[in-house]
């Protein structure tokens, strides 16, 4: 056998089914037809990654079900290791489902989603494996989201894969806060507290920065986030554009016009790009500028996974601004 090559990310988190109504505009009770997609926001981020050919693993749980058959052999379709994507044991109907997400399209900024996801979902059941923890530590990123933190055991599977990994250059908390995965706003911040001690990066928007260190304000928030000791924060302004602070430079980045079609990928496909960027060993303001034009192009989209764009289709974006 040869040697164990590390991924150039493993992402931890959501995953499940995307039903995207066809019909734009109106509330779901007046939909006809819809379309399913892989979906939920670390599949996201890891598939765009993967669209900018990075080998990328995803940990996470789906249902002994169909969809959860879906979500496994789509995933691999779009560019992901499937290895520890994995059915939680019992039988169909005993235990939780593969989540699905509905969403309403009503352009340009209301898109709102209903989750099935209770009383848990797979992907908050997640341990973590001596697999698992190995590639955990040896990838050149790691991803996790605020919403695995939301209940246990991944609550605690995160930390240990954190541990383990030790505050390693490019470990990212993406602060993705849903209200409704949380019993309070203040268990959110308490948690988020404690991850921001062992992470390196952290993105965000403004209200999710409010969650996790009381700020909306970009700059105070990217000062109250390398307070933290964080190497790198990351605020996400939507219509303002995008502001990255490390101690020694603060990089702000107008927002790249386009005409939004459905929202809700943006912010992953952002995330994989930014990923994609760090890696590439680009500058401050390369990383967040490619990372910026990759989330719109995806928001004039209807889905977000089969969405992503690859790398040389951002390049085009940019190039008639002169940033490539």
């Amino acid at each position: 056998m040869g040697e164990r090559t590390a991924y150039d990310l493993v992402a931890i988190g959501r995953t499940g089914v995307d039903i995207y109504p066809l019909q734009h505009g109106v509330g779901l009770e007046d939909v006809s037809t819809f379309q399913k997609f892989l979906g939920g926001s670390a599949t996201n981020v890891a598939v765009a990654a993967a669209r900018h050919g990075r080998r990328v693993s995803l940990v996470t749980k789906v249902g002994p079900d169909a969809f959860g058959r879906y979500v496994r052999a789509e995933a691999e379709r779009l560019g992901i290791d499937p290895v520890h994507i994995t059915a939680i044991d019992g039988a169909p109907g005993r235990v939780p489902p593969t989540p699905v997400t509905l969403c309403e399209v009503h352009p340009p900024d209301d898109f709102p989603l209903t989750f099935y996801r209770y009383p848990t979902a797979p992907d908050l059941l997640v341990e973590p494996t001596d697999a698992i923890l190995d590639d955990v530590r040896d990838a050149r990123v790691h991803w996790s989201t605020v919403t695995g933190l939301s209940q246990e055991p991944s609550r605690a599977t995160h930390f240990t894969l954190w541990e383990e990994r030790g505050r390693r250059e490019h470990t990212i908390l993406d602060l993705d806060y849903r209200p409704m995965f949380w019993d309070s706003a203040a268990e959110a911040t308490a948690q988020v507290e404690r991850a921001l001690e062992h992470v390196t990066i952290a993105i965000g928007n403004r209200e999710e920065c409010e969650v996790a260190v009381g700020e909306t304000d970009p700059q105070r928030a990217a000062d109250a986030l390398l307070d933290r000791g964080l190497e790198l924060a990351v605020v996400k302004q939507g219509p303002r554009g995008v502001l990255a602070a490390t101690r020694d430079e603060r990089v702000e980045v107008a927002p790249f016009p386009v005409e939004v079609v459905n929202g809700l990928g943006a912010g992953d496909a952002f995330g994989g790009a930014f990923v994609h960027g760090l890696l590439s060993g680009w500058d401050l303001r390369r990383v967040v500028e490619f990372a910026n034009v990759a989330g719109a192009i995806v928001a004039g989209r209807l889905e977000c996974s089969t969405a992503m764009p690859t790398t040389d289709e951002v390049e085009d974006a940019l190039r008639p601004v002169g940033s490539v």
